[in-house]
C-alpha cells in the first residue's frame, strides 16, 4: 500500500441538532492524488493507486450520500465535503451534576488523581443545589420586607451536600476520615496604624490530599469544606473506586459544567480562574451537540469504530461525544485585554478551579486543538477544541 494510502486520515463531525456533517479526507500530499471515495449510509471507502481502505461508522451514525454539497480541496487538510447526517450515537457520561439520585445512600468521597478514600461511609440525605450567586438581591427585589437570609451563609448539615457550580460543600465531621488541610502560614503584606507594610501570618485554607498531595478543595468554615468537582469522585460505598484517567474526567466534568450552565443561564462565555483569583482561560461555547469520528489509517485492513461503550478506552477511541469551544489562553499576561473586558461583562460567568487543575485543562485544549485539521484550528482570532464528554 502506498504512504498516501496508509496515512489516509478520516475528520468527522456531526452535528446532532442539525443533522449535518463536516467530511474531510486528508492525504498526506498532491502526491496521494487521484483518489476515488466511496460513501454509503454506513460507511467509506478510498480507492487509491496503493490500495484501497474502508471505514466503517459507529452504529447509530448514517449518512446521506446523495446530500453531498460543498466539495473541494483545501491544503493541508485534503478533501472537503458537507452531507446530512443522523446521530443516535451516546455513551454513559460520569455522573457530577445529577448527584440527588445518591440522596439517601451511603457514600464514599474519593481523590480522582490517586483513589485515596477522603470521607467514608457518609450517609446523604439531603443533595440540593446551591442557588445562583447574585440570589441575595433578588430577594430584596422580590421581598417587601428585609432580607430575613441577609449576611447569613448557607452551610451544610452533617448529612447534607450543597452542589455549586463546580464544587460541592459538605459538612466535616471527626469520625470520618478527613483530608490534611495544610496549616503552614502565607506571609501577606498588611498596612498598619503607623502607615508601613507589616507582614502579618494568614492561615492557608487549602485541602490537600494525604496521599498525592493535589489540592481537593478549600476549608470555608471550621466544619464546611468546599471540595472542586474535578478532584472529588462521589461512588456509593458498596462501589470500588473507578479507574478513569485524567484527562477524560477533567474533561468531562468540565464539558457538564458549560453545558449544564449555557442551559440554565443562557451563558456562552466563561472565564476560568485559578484559586489565586487569576485568569487562566477564556472560554466561549459554541454547541453541545457534536459527535466526532476521526481515524489515521495505518494497514490496508477494514477497521471499525469502536462503539464506546467502557469510559476507560475514552482516550484511545475514535468516536465521542463533545461540546466544541472557543477559547484564549491567559497565562504570562496573555490576551489581557480581553481577559479585562470579560471581566467587567455581567454577561460571563466566572469559575473556579485549582490553578493546576486550569493548567491540565489548558494542556487538553493545546493537545486537542493541535490535533484537529489545520482549517479548524482557529475561528476569529480564538484558538477552537473540542472536550470529551
Amino acid at each position: 500500500m502506498a504512504a498516501a494510502a496508509a496515512e489516509a486520515r478520516v475528520f468527522l463531525e456531526v452535528r446532532r441538532r442539525l443533522q449535518s456533517a463536516l467530511l474531510i479526507l486528508g492525504v498526506p500530499d498532491e502526491g496521494g492524488l487521484p483518489m476515488d471515495v466511496c460513501i454509503t449510509p454506513t460507511s467509506l471507502q478510498m480507492k487509491s493507486p496503493g490500495g484501497c481502505t474502508e471505514l466503517w461508522l459507529p452504529a447509530g451514525v448514517r449518512l446521506v450520500p446523495s446530500s453531498c454539497r460543498g466539495l473541494r480541496h483545501v491544503a493541508g487538510d485534503g478533501l472537503h465535503m458537507r452531507l446530512q447526517a443522523r446521530a443516535e450515537f451516546c455513551t454513559k457520561l460520569i455522573s457530577v451534576f445529577n448527584q440527588s439520585s445518591q440522596a439517601q445512600e451511603c457514600c464514599t468521597f474519593y481523590c480522582q488523581s490517586c483513589g485515596e478514600i477522603i470521607m467514608r461511609n457518609r450517609k446523604l440525605l439531603r443533595v440540593l443545589p446551591l442557588p445562583h450567586e447574585n440570589w441575595g438581591a433578588l430577594v430584596d427585589e422580590w421581598c417587601c420586607h428585609p432580607n430575613p437570609f441577609a449576611n447569613k451563609p448557607l452551610h451544610p448539615q452533617a448529612n447534607d451536600c450543597f452542589t455549586g457550580d463546580c464544587f460541592f460543600l459538605v459538612n466535616l465531621r471527626r469520625d470520618l476520615q478527613q483530608p490534611r488541610p495544610e496549616v503552614a502560614p502565607v506571609e501577606t503584606g498588611c498596612l498598619s496604624s503607623e502607615n508601613h507594610l507589616k507582614m502579618k501570618p494568614k492561615a492557608n485554607t487549602k485541602v490537600i490530599c494525604k496521599r498525592c498531595k493535589v489540592m481537593l478543595g478549600e476549608t470555608v468554615s471550621l466544619e464546611t469544606t468546599k471540595f472542586y468537582m474535578t478532584e472529588i469522585i462521589i461512588q456509593p460505598s458498596e462501589r470500588n473506586f473507578p479507574i478513569i484517567p485524567r484527562s477524560q474526567f477533567v474533561q468531562s466534568v468540565i464539558a457538564q459544567c458549560l453545558v449544564e450552565l449555557s442551559s440554565a443561564r443562557s451563558t456562552f462565555r466563561f472565564t476560568l480562574q485559578g484559586h489565586d483569583g487569576k485568569a487562566y482561560i477564556l472560554l466561549w461555547l459554541l454547541n453541545s451537540d457534536t459527535l466526532v469520528i476521526e481515524a489515521l489509517e495505518s494497514s490496508t485492513s477494514i477497521k471499525k469504530f469502536p462503539l464506546l461503550e467502557d469510559l476507560l478506552k475514552a482516550d484511545s477511541s475514535s468516536a465521542w461525544n463533545a461540546v466544541k469551544v472557543l477559547y484564549q489562553p491567559c497565562i504570562k499576561g496573555r490576551n489581557a485585554e480581553l481577559a479585562s473586558s470579560w471581566e467587567s461583562d455581567v454577561s460571563v460567568h466566572c469559575l473556579t478551579l485549582p490553578s493546576a487543575t486550569c493548567l491540565e485543562l489548558l494542556l487538553i485544549l493545546s493537545r486537542s486543538n493541535a490535533t484537529l485539521p489545520p482549517s479548524l484550528r482557529c475561528m476569529n482570532s480564538f484558538q477552537v477544541a473540542f472536550l470529551k464528554m
